[in-house]
């Protein structure tokens, strides 16, 4: 597969918002690791590699396990993520399949004991732009490094 265009490249200017947005995000307070599994989860939904690579490979030099990454695709049934975690990738999840959750008040409320209102906003804007990163990737046939 070949990349499609460089689309930093072709429009500068609008990738701007993008990385502006992404920076606003990133330094809304939310933890570094469970940054990148929302960012994972959301990526292996909507079959990004190139962002898969991307995500994979920061949570890994923050000391997340392999064996978390490996289990990540399978969440709901392994011990190994927190209830914060678990509230938060069950968002990512309704939130990236909205056309086909409709965001349940169960997957909202679950976030209400382990965030506050301002992080909700954060994590919900988080998961938006994985999201969008993940349809220019793919759109555009963005091509991951080989190693």
């Amino acid at each position: 597969m070949q990349a499609r265009m460089d689309y930093f490249k072709a429009a500068p200017e609008l990738m701007e918002g993008m990385l502006h947005m992404e920076k606003t995000v990133k330094g809304a307070g939310l933890d570094p690791l469970l940054y990148e599994l929302v960012k994972t989860r959301a990526s292996q939904i909507n079959g990004c590699a190139y962002c898969l690579h991307m995500h994979t490979t920061d949570a890994r030099k923050m000391g997340e396990t392999e064996m978390r990454l490996y289990l990540l695709n399978a969440w709901r049934e392994s011990s190994l993520y927190t209830p914060a975690e678990r509230a938060a990738l069950a968002w990512t999840e309704a939130l990236t399949l909205v056309a086909q959750t409709g965001a349940p008040d169960a997957d909202y409320d679950g976030l209400r004991e382990h965030f506050s209102d301002k992080q909700i906003v954060a994590l919900t804007l988080l998961i938006t732009t994985i999201n969008a990163w993940n349809r220019l990737a793919i759109g555009f046939r963005s091509q991951h490094p080989k190693s």
